[in-house]
């Protein structure tokens, strides 16, 4: 059943001025699951196949080509062309409450699939960006129930209230998020190339492991490279307990943790932290600052050790106690060479067998590297840096601004948009220019 109350997002495309519906998604398609297959169950050609963790690692809203491949068992369920899947369980709520449409017909469509048929009314693809975003997505994620395994069923998605304008409508946003997803695909495989790119430089303007001579040198140096340990080079130390109590200032000595190495900004360098705390907390709980900077900061236990990030920090911080930090000597390191001489330490080999993966500082000091003198070293980090700056540059313009921002827009009926996020998107185009692109494009 429609609903009666007005439902117009602020920012439109010329020509449209109705208000957008309102309907229980139970109202707007038909649903059905999908059957059959695991993992263990691909091959490496054989019919396309779709399995539901696919979603939440790979596809877009939009599904097009699809790369995994199984032998047809009795009883498969096949798309038709313009399904809109949804994961029937995850590891969390968000992971699973998140929809993609599946254009193409043939497609196996795997177990611990909700899969959903609109009617003539809904495009598909509008329908999987709507449930993917906003206020449908947080509602279905409430909706998603279990504790090690969360799990939304069909009758979840059709209780969720969903919004929508006429058909022509959902076409035109539709095309530009179809664009959109053009240029993320464009960027993302500049980002992809550029780690290829860096990875072959790290392999061979670094020594393998017992020579003294990397293969590949810049023009002017010779020399061997000097072998030592890190505790001869700097100095590693485990960071401190954060009581919530003390958690959220926004003025100070940034307080960094594991999660804030996901902030933007923070792709390369630590700039930004979700914690500062003043110097009269820092007084009065005895904590002190880490100011033998640059330092290299790192998670050192639980499941953050495995993913093997590391940032630099050129400002004085402080840490919890799931990270540490290994100050540079100046003397015997460049800051850039530094971190970049840390992406090919590899320190899960570090990790000790327990409940948690951890290490310790000493584990850290322990590691034998080798490093030439310094002014081949600085040739070295400005290199990598500018690598890693053009790696951020695209990751950033996939993740904020070429997505999210017309998300808040679109969809939402109330522009709300987070500060940094708006500002990101200023920085790039300009408010005029996103006018103009809603107005405009396609």
């Amino acid at each position: 059943m429609s609903t009666n109350k007005s439902n117009k997002p602020e920012l439109r495309f010329k020509g449209f001025s109705d208000d957008w519906e309102q309907r229980k998604a139970v109202d707007i398609a038909d649903y059905s699951k999908g059957n059959g297959y695991s993992k263990s169950d691909l091959t490496e050609n054989g019919t396309p196949i779709i399995l539901y963790g696919k979603l939440y690692t790979k596809y877009q809203f939009a599904i097009d080509e699809v790369e995994t491949f199984a032998t047809p068992i009795d009883g498969s369920i096949y798309s038709q062309g313009n399904e809109v899947i949804i994961p029937a369980s995850g590891e969390t709520a968000e992971d699973i409450a998140r929809a993609s449409a599946v254009e193409k017909s043939g497609i196996l469509l795997g177990g611990d699939l909700n899969i959903l048929r609109p009617f003539n009314f809904i495009n598909p693809l509008f329908l999987a960006l709507t449930i993917s975003n906003g206020e449908p997505q947080k509602e279905l994620a409430k909706k998603a129930q279990g504790k090690s395994v969360v799990h939304i069923h069909n009758s979840d998605i059709q209780e969720v209230t969903v919004s929508f304008p006429t058909r022509a409508e959902q076409d035109r946003i539709v095309a530009v998020f179809r664009s959109l997803d053009h240029l993320i695909t464009l960027h993302q495989r500049k980002c992809d190339n550029l780690k290829i790119i860096k990875k072959s430089m790290l392999d061979n303007l670094f020594p393998k492991n017992g020579k003294k001579v990397p293969k590949w040198r810049f023009k002017g140096f010779n020399d061997d490279w000097e072998q030592r340990k890190l505790g001869k080079l700097g100095k590693a130390r485990s960071g401190i307990g954060f009581p919530d109590a003390e958690q959220g200032g926004k003025e100070g000595v940034p307080f960094y943790k594991v999660s804030d190495m996901n902030n933007v900004g923070n792709e390369h360098e630590m700039v930004v932290a979700n914690n500062h705390v003043t110097r009269e907390q820092i007084a009065r709980k005895g904590w002190k600052p880490i100011d033998e900077v640059p330092a290299i900061f790192f998670a050192k236990v639980g499941a953050a050790v495995l993913l093997n990030r590391k940032r630099l920090c050129r400002f004085p911080f402080l840490l919890d106690n799931n990270t540490m930090a290994y100050s540079i000597d100046g003397s015997a390191l460049d800051a850039d060479f530094a971190i970049t001489l840390f992406d090919t330490i590899d320190l899960t080999s570090l990790v000790q067998i327990g409940a948690l993966p951890s290490y310790n500082s000493g584990d850290v000091e322990n590691i034998d590297v080798v490093i030439p003198e310094m002014s081949e070293q600085r040739k070295i980090g400005a290199y990598f840096k500018r690598i890693d700056n053009l790696i951020t540059l695209h990751q950033r313009k996939i993740k904020y601004i070429l997505k999210e921002v017309f998300i808040w827009i679109i969809l939402i009926k109330r522009v709300v948009l987070k500060k940094p996020l708006l500002l990101s998107y200023r920085i790039m185009v300009g408010r005029k220019r996103l006018l103009s692109i809603l107005q405009n494009r396609i």
